[in-house]
């Protein structure tokens, strides 16, 4: 009876992995898609004053609104700027500003984590005090009251977004920290007289990094379009600094007979946020995926 059940279930396993083996190979091709696009979108970035074939504030009302050609690839806008040229410069603004946010949210919240955790008490209690108030209002929310109180500029633009994002660093960390505060390597350590700043540095910290690097890569695409939605509402990059958002605005207007001013720097920032959720979905799929799976 054995032998006959075991029979049955052989065409069934065997059917099966060719599926998991096409599903295997499907995410391999996604990922390896994802990481191009994001390549060439921080190389477009990096080298932009070089790559861009025209100034993305030139104007030249003559050739406003033409269609994408051999001398204009993606067209001109209604100034008769290079729309190729302004979407590499958007680019470049939006990374600059995600680059910098998931820089000072991802440090600020993985502190404010990994020494709620790890202290508890009145720390703990403090720093999710705050994080609760700054989830009790969606990012886009917070970060539109805060623009209009300090004004739209770049700088403002960073800290607010920062202001709305340090807070998930911080509750995922936290959790974290909760678990190897009690692990066998921490408690040595604090018997042996090390000070909590180094356990943090030493012990915790590098812990956490695999989580972190998930946290930072996730954050990129909520970070780019969140600039984006506030330069769409005015209140971002302010023209004629080009912004990805800035120019979906500016070229609602010309749709019907110019599709490419707001369509073309609109997909752009649609894969790019799509490759980096990708991108960051991979790594949280092999981090939590049993040893040996990965």
């Amino acid at each position: 009876m054995a032998a006959d059940v075991a029979v049955a279930a052989t065409p069934a396993t065997s059917a099966a992995r060719p599926r998991k083996t096409l599903r295997a190979l499907v995410r391999r091709a996604s990922v390896i898609g994802a990481g191009t696009v994001l390549a060439l979108t921080v190389g477009a970035a990096l080298f932009a004053p070089w790559i861009a074939p025209y100034d993305p504030n030139a104007i030249n009302l003559g050739h406003a609104l033409n269609a994408p050609s051999a001398a204009h690839w993606f067209g001109t806008d209604q100034l008769g700027r290079d729309v190729l040229s302004r979407v590499i410069f958007g680019g470049r603004m939006s990374l600059f500003i995600a680059a910098c946010v998931v820089t000072l949210a991802g440090l600020g919240g993985t502190l404010a984590g990994i020494m709620a955790g790890y202290r508890g008490g009145w720390v703990d209690n403090v720093v999710m005090r705050f994080a609760e108030i700054q989830y009790a209002l969606p990012p886009v929310i917070l970060a539109l009251v805060l623009v209009s109180v300090l004004g739209p500029s770049t700088t403002n633009i960073i800290l607010v977004i920062t202001l709305a994002n340090w807070a998930r660093f911080a509750r995922v960390i936290r959790a974290e920290a909760i678990s190897l505060r009690h692990r066998d390597f921490v408690l040595l350590a604090r018997l042996s007289g090390a000070s909590p700043w180094r356990i943090v540095l030493t012990h915790i910290l590098p812990n956490v990094r695999a989580t972190l690097i998930v946290l930072l890569t996730l954050d990129i695409g909520l970070i780019i379009i969140l600039e984006a939605t506030l330069s769409f509402l005015g209140l971002g990059i302010q023209p004629p600094d080009p912004s990805w958002g800035t120019m979906i605005a500016e070229g609602r207007g010309y749709l019907e007979r110019a599709w490419w001013t707001s369509l073309l720097p609109g997909a752009a920032l649609l894969l790019t946020v799509l490759a980096a959720n990708i991108i960051g979905d991979s790594l949280g799929d092999r981090r939590g995926a049993p040893e040996g799976e990965a």
